[in-house]
């Protein structure tokens, strides 16, 4: 693609001023046959890749609150005598505890925590700090906690508290902070003589999404909800599958108290070895409950991913016996019952004593990630019988494999037929040329066979060093009006990764960074919230030149009807160095019917190379009213462009 820049701004005027610019002829036609467009069409897909989960949208700001890490001291700085043990543990499966003993002749004596890359604390705000705390020797001992910054200044400030008895009970102390931080600590000091011993040492902010107890990062999670996702995928992604099948995530050990769910090691710990965290596990805090609520909090609708019995294909050959399939399969059927089964059921049970008897609405489940091979056919085909024969409503979910066209989507888009899975993921992690030449990918699918879940994709800018550029975002604005366009075929799509911490994340790009107290929404999270808030919910025909819109003099276009609201819902991408003029005919009208409103909602920027930064989004949309009136809109787009026109006829 040629790249040239120049400041251009928009202008829309009527067909006589175009000059002699050549004038590109669109036409929509409101009477042909539509395609109706699902309403949960755009999603988003979490994946605890990149501190995206612990450290992330989890809003827990302590690392192995448990001590169950590997090295148990792993992010704690201990001071004076300090120890961890296992005997008589508070919490079954998570059986270490740390041991605190002020001797008396030592000033002080405690621990410190680091948290994930530092702390985010912001002064004024208050943090809730719980823990369960016993005395050994039953005599009453005080502990003093403070927030200390990164240059180890306190501000003089600390909460104090009294542990009392023998037996574990739980503590709670709120502290306000008196600076801001990015990289702040969590100190607890035993300030008496005597031993006490301490468990799930855990720091939140007071105000947490929606004021839910062990709940989400509040800016994070309103980013995700600002986005008005249709359907929310989770927990993964390859983590789903694990680098062994005994590191796969397994959902019943993300339920229950959160106290006592057991340590996972993170898929993505070493995979990258110039991106290794040794430090990065899975407290498994945010479980499937918690995702699920998430889901709902949202107005999504959830879709989980579970393990099929192969361990990643990438990392390992591990992979469950078919007929010790049987443990794999009950975990899927018992999963649909945690979310839609009766308070009387087992799993149901569970559900409501976790605070929500309602069912959940599950109605997708994804069975692997992105296997492949006969293997893989093997296990679903079973997992597929077992399923269907106790809940034939539930949607299935099949893989075509890691990428878009080689051998193993070859073989396995025939096999997902033959089985007659309801939908199948594909998987595109491309460069933006090829999403550019691929907006007519789906034009020409079998409309017989399964629909296609568009379930991770992203263009990576390899001349940016895989950076979120405008060029990336065009790319995948272009690209989308095919998803758009062949919404009978194409029924669910997500952007991905979803999250990127930005002193510890393993893989890049990703549609949302953060560090420890701020967010940043790249431009191609403007494109995804820019199609989620303008779906519509027909297909209109579009066309240039009796074609659809899929490249020619760099355009890409596709249109829809809002039935709601009545509008009719264009969107266009100008990928070209030129200004393209356009006119969009409208036919089908009645005789009295025209253009009476026109909004315009559009990002543009000359340089394909620019990136969104921390306090410098500099690429984002823009809205203005176009005056439009008639039966065709004449528009002048910019080069380098991605528009959406609500008009009302």
């Amino acid at each position: 693609m040629k790249r040239s820049f120049a400041i251009l701004t928009l202008s829309v005027f009527c067909h006589y001023a175009f000059a002699q610019e050549p004038v590109h002829v669109m036409n929509i036609d409101m009477k042909g046959q539509v395609k109706t467009i699902s309403p949960e069409m755009y999603g988003i897909f979490f994946e605890d890749i990149n501190f995206g989960a612990d450290g992330g949208l989890y809003a827990e700001l302590v690392k192995n609150r448990s001590f169950e890490f590997p090295n148990s001291f792993v992010g704690w700085t201990p001071f004076g005598l300090v120890s961890v043990e296992d005997e008589d543990p508070c919490f079954e499966r998570n059986p270490h505890y740390v041991r605190i003993t002020n001797d008396g002749r030592r000033l002080r004596a405690g621990i410190q925590n680091e948290g994930f890359r530092g702390i985010g604390l912001e002064a004024g705000k208050e943090y809730r700090l719980t823990a369960y705390a016993r005395a050994v020797d039953g005599k009453p001992a005080t502990l003093k906690a403070e927030l200390v910054a990164a240059d180890g200044y306190n501000g003089d400030y600390g909460v104090y508290a009294q542990v009392e008895g023998r037996e574990w009970h739980k503590i709670t102390m709120n502290l306000t902070s008196p600076f801001t931080d990015c990289h702040g600590k969590l100190r607890i000091i035993l300030e008496s003589q005597g031993t006490i011993e301490m468990d799930h040492i855990s720091l939140f902010p007071a105000q947490t999404w929606k004021g839910r107890e062990n709940g989400l990062r509040k800016d994070l999670a309103q980013a995700l909800a600002d986005l008005r996702p249709g359907f929310f995928r989770f927990p993964g992604g390859c983590i789903i599958e694990g680098n062994s099948l005994d590191t796969r995530y397994e959902w019943k050990k993300s339920v229950g108290p959160v106290e006592n769910r057991p340590l996972n090691e993170n898929r993505w710990n070493h995979v990258f070895k110039h991106r290794a965290a040794p430090d990065y596990f899975q407290s498994t805090g945010m479980g499937f409950y918690e995702m699920f609520l998430l889901a709902e909090d949202m107005g999504a609708a959830p879709l989980p991913v579970i393990s099929c019995g192969m361990a990643c294909q990438f990392e390992s050959k591990e992979v469950v016996p078919l007929d010790e399939l049987g443990p794999y399969i009950q975990d899927a059927v018992d999963l649909i019952e945690f979310a839609n089964g009766d308070v009387s059921t087992t799993w149901g049970k569970v559900r409501a004593e976790m605070g929500h008897p309602e069912p959940f609405g599950l109605k997708y489940l994804a069975i692997g990630n992105e296997q492949w091979g006969p293997g893989y056919v093997e296990r679903l085909e079973k997992f597929m019988k077992e399923i269907r024969k106790v809940h034939p409503e539930i949607t299935l979910i099949g893989s075509s494999g890691p990428f878009p066209e080689d051998e193993h989507f070859k073989y396995l888009w025939p096999e997902m037929k033959r089985l007659g899975v309801d939908m199948v993921d594909e998987h595109y992690y491309m460069e933006p040329d090829w999403f550019f030449s691929n907006a007519d990918r789906y034009d020409s699918y079998d409309r017989k066979g399964p629909k296609v879940f568009a379930g991770e994709f992203a263009a990576h800018d390899y001349t940016n060093d895989r950076g979120n550029s405008f060029l990336s975002a065009l790319a995948e604005a272009a690209f989308m009006t095919g998803l758009e366009r062949n919404a009978d075929i194409v029924r669910l799509a997500t952007y991905a990764p979803l999250l990127g911490h930005a002193e510890a994340w393993q893989w890049s790009p990703d549609l949302i960074w953060f560090n420890n107290l701020e967010v940043l929404k790249t431009a191609n999270y403007y494109v995804q919230k820019m199609y989620s808030e303008n779906r519509g919910n027909e297909v209109l025909e579009m066309t240039l030149d009796g074609k659809a819109v899929t490249g020619q003099e760099g355009l890409y276009a596709t249109a829809a009807r809002d039935s709601k609201t009545g509008e009719t819902i264009i969107k266009i991408v100008n990928a070209s160095d030129a200004r393209k003029n356009i006119r969009i005919g409208i036919d089908g009208l009645k005789k009295r019917q025209g253009i009476t409103s026109c909004r315009r909602i559009y990002m543009q920027s000359d340089d394909l190379n620019v990136m969104n930064t921390f306090g410098n989004e500099t690429v984002t949309p823009q809205e203005e009213q176009v005056e439009a009136s008639g039966k065709a809109l004449d528009l002048s787009l910019e080069p380098y462009s991605f528009s959406i026109y609500r008009l009302t006829l």
